[in-house]
């Protein structure tokens, strides 16, 4: 079963930097769209950044245009997320999120991360 492993989220101060990032846990046929979601306790999850296939194309939540920046490494099926000037309002849970193919004849399926925790003070 494929999962998508989530790493470097933790404590941060406020106007600190943290990056996440985002792999596959097995071999797959290729990748389409990818994103970053967040969920905070109370609240909706809801889309942080995204990127398309190649890359070339990314959009941000207004709330994180010009701090965080969405990036993706294709030889390593690795997603990232750099996230600079934090807040404490950028406190939740972060899920990546990814279009997976997992074989030339299959389709693709969408997958989430199991999540990790940022945690901003100020």
């Amino acid at each position: 079963q494929l999962q998508l492993v989530e790493s470097g989220g933790g404590l941060a101060q406020a106007g600190g930097s943290l990056r996440l990032s985002c792999a596959t846990s097995a071999r797959i046929f290729s990748i389409s769209a990818m994103g970053w979601y967040r969920q905070a306790p109370g609240n909706q999850r809801e889309l942080v950044a995204s990127i398309t296939s190649g890359g070339g194309s990314t959009s941000y939540a207004d709330s994180v245009k010009g701090r965080f920046t969405i990036s993706r490494d294709n030889a390593k099926n690795t997603l990232y997320l750099q996230m600079n000037s934090l807040k404490p309002e950028d406190t939740a849970v972060y899920y990546c999120n990814a279009a997976v193919r997992t074989s030339y004849s299959g389709s693709y399926n969408t997958y989430w991360g199991q999540g990790t925790q940022v945690t901003v003070s100020s």
